[in-house]
């Protein structure tokens, strides 16, 4: 996996920032690296991702 990271602003409902929040929690797990691996995993599972690519972002 290519390490390099791109920043981008991100407008998003405040319940699912929250409700995003709470399971990046749970999961012990930063809202970046959360948004990270839910984004990672719907890529996965559409297809779009390579399957040797890591599961978790830390």
């Amino acid at each position: 996996m290519n390490d390099a990271r791109k920043s981008f602003p991100l407008r998003i409902n405040a319940e699912v920032l929250a409700a995003v929040q709470r399971w990046a929690d749970d999961d012990l797990r930063s809202l970046n690296a959360q948004v990270e691996f839910l984004l990672r995993e719907a890529l996965r599972n559409a297809g779009r991702l390579a399957k040797n690519q890591p599961t978790r972002a830390r």
